[in-house]
Parts: C-alpha cells; sequence; structure tokens
C-alpha cells in the first residue's frame, strides 16, 4: 500500500494522517508556504525542537524521506517539494536553479516560523542547504549530508541519466528525442536509473512509480529537471569557489552517506569530511544513493544523535 497523501491546502492547511506500507502512522499538517505568487507544499510533523528540515534532490520529492520521518518522532520534522517538484507550483518559465532552491528554503523557515534547524540535505539539495548554512550560521544547530555533492571533487561521478541532460552538446540531442517519442525514452531511463538508487526491490517497487508521478502530471516536473540539470555545472563552479567557506563553518556537520553508491561516493563523503573540520563522518556499508530509504532506522538514529548548538 503507497502512503496516503492529502490534497494541498492553498494558503493553508490541515490535519492529515500518513499510513506506510510497513504500519507505522504519523500525523502532519499540511501547509501552502507563499513564495512570491507561487505555492511550496510543505509537511510539518510536531515534535521538539530544534526543527530537522529535510530536503530532496532532483529527480525527486519529499516522499523520499517517507521511510524515515517515522522514526524521527518526537522531534519537529519539515519536509517539503522545492518549486516545480512533488505538489508544489511549478510555473513555466521560471529559472529552476539551486539560487533559487536556497531561497524556497528560506521561505519555508520564515513561515513556518523554525528558528533553530538541523537540515538535512540529500543529492542536488546540497548546494542551496550548505549556502543557506553559511548566511544564518547561528540558525543551524546542525548539518547532516546524505549522498549530497557541492563543489568539484575527484571522485564525484554524475548519474548517466544526469550526465545525459546536464552535458550542453549532448542535453541537445537527449531533450527533443525524448519529446519526440512521447518521453517514452525519458521515462525508460528514469526507471532504469532511480531503480538503481533502491538497495531493496521491494522497496525500489513501492517508490520508483510514486517518484515518477509528477513527470507525467498535466503541470510536469519535466521543466524543472531539466532546468536544474542546465544550472548544474555553474552549481558546482560556484561551490568550488567558495570551498574555503566550509573549513570556516563551525557549526557541527554529520556526513551519512551510503556506501554502495557509485556516485555520489564514499570519496566524495570524506572529501566533504576534510573540508568541514567540525564534521563526523558515518559510511553505511551496504546503503546505496538513496540512503534515506535504504537505512532509514539508522539514518534516523544517527540524525537525532547528532551534536546541536543552540543560541
Amino acid at each position: 500500500m503507497l502512503p496516503k497523501r492529502g490534497a494541498a491546502q492553498p494558503l493553508g492547511f490541515a490535519h492529515i494522517k500518513a499510513k506506510w506500507f510497513w504500519e507505522l502512522t504519523v500525523d502532519f499538517v499540511e501547509h501552502a508556504v507563499r513564495r512570491d505568487q507561487h505555492r511550496i507544499h510543505a509537511r510539518e510533523y510536531a515534535g521538539d525542537e530544534p526543527s530537522i528540515v529535510l530536503m530532496h534532490g532532483f529527480p525527486d520529492n519529499l516522499h523520499l524521506y517517507d521511510r524515515l520521518v517515522p522514526y524521527l518522532s518526537p522531534r519537529r520534522t519539515v519536509t517539503f517539494d522545492f518549486l516545480g517538484w512533488g505538489a508544489s507550483d511549478k510555473p513555466l518559465g521560471y529559472p529552476y536553479t539551486a539560487e533559487n532552491q536556497e531561497e524556497d528554503l528560506d521561505a519555508v523557515i520564515k513561515q513556518l516560523k523554525l528558528e533553530q534547524v538541523v537540515l538535512v540535505a540529500h543529492d542536488a539539495s546540497g548546494p542551496p542547504a550548505i549556502n543557506w548554512a553559511l548566511q544564518h550560521p547561528n540558525q543551524v544547530s546542525a548539518l547532516v549530508l546524505l549522498n549530497t555533492y557541492y563543489c568539484a571533487m575527484p571522485t564525484l561521478r554524475p548519474p548517466e541519466a544526469i550526465f545525459l541532460f546536464s552535458t550542453p552538446v549532448i542535453r541537445n540531442i537527449a531533450r527533443p528525442v525524448s519529446a519526440m517519442f512521447n518521453h517514452f525514452i525519458f521515462r525508460r531511463v528514469y526507471w532504469w536509473q532511480v531503480g538503481r538508487f533502491f538497495r531493496d526491490a521491494e522497496v525500489r517497487h513501492q517508490f520508483v512509480p510514486l517518484l515518477y508521478e509528477q513527470f507525467d502530471a498535466t503541470a510536469s516536473t519535466r521543466p524543472a529537471f531539466f532546468s536544474l540539470n542546465e544550472d548544474l555545472l555553474g552549481t558546482v563552479g560556484a561551490g568550488t569557489e567558495k570551498m574555503s567557506k566550509l573549513k570556516q563553518f563551525g557549526r557541527p556537520v554529520r556526513i551519512i552517506f551510503g556506501a554502495k553508491d557509485p556516485y555520489l561516493n564514499k570519496g566524495v563523503a570524506q572529501r566533504f569530511h576534510e573540508l568541514f573540520p567540525t564534521s563526523d563522518l558515518f559510511l553505511l556499508p551496504t546503503a546505496r544513493h538513496f540512503v534515506q530509504m535504504d537505512e532509514p532506522q539508522e539514518v534516523a538514529r544517527l540524525i537525532l544523535s547528532t551534536p546541536a548548538e543552540r543560541n
């Protein structure tokens, strides 16, 4: 059984009860966070401070944390879909960039009145999360990095589908060819690529269709996916220019990586550990790219035990 999902409430919220297929039930409040004229879909799970903010990468949405959230109780936890993804607005012609995602995160934190936060970044949410943390260190109790990236690193390897749609010359061919066949090729590539991110077949079969729904929706997330791919090389380049600032970041940093991820791999995790002097490193030996899906209980334990600073 897939998670039960409530409809987004315009400029308001609703109490929802979510039941996961492993029979854990969690209550949450659904918010519509305003970002200019657009709406960011967010879920808030009540609990103790400091708040945990979970961020997805691409091509994902907040359901990436469905297996993890129940184990984070009794902490206040927030998940949200970046603009262009999931149940958030998908404005046409919008500049979907890592810089704008940082502003999405800022809007969520301000409008939900989150004071001290533990930022949890995965995949492409690494740059916006890290940049927000660098700009607001006094609000960050801790920074948690799950199989993510920020800057150029020797072992960093883009997934095949991301390479296909982010490399300038290749993407100019891949996108029109995909559209020509009614996105059949895109769909096949997605199911193959994202399927590789999961370790366990049962979880893969439950969540790949759920994560893909947003691409075939009437308001599709494809524009956001293509735009963020175009932005990828520039984002990594900008992060590389700011690498020295990571060494100056004084808040606790916990690095939790799936060691079997061939892309954002253990070499990337070790490089983050070198760049953040206040960090500790945990490699989960059998987990893949979706470490929060493969090992939700262990990832939750490590997040909850992260040393936190309060002002």
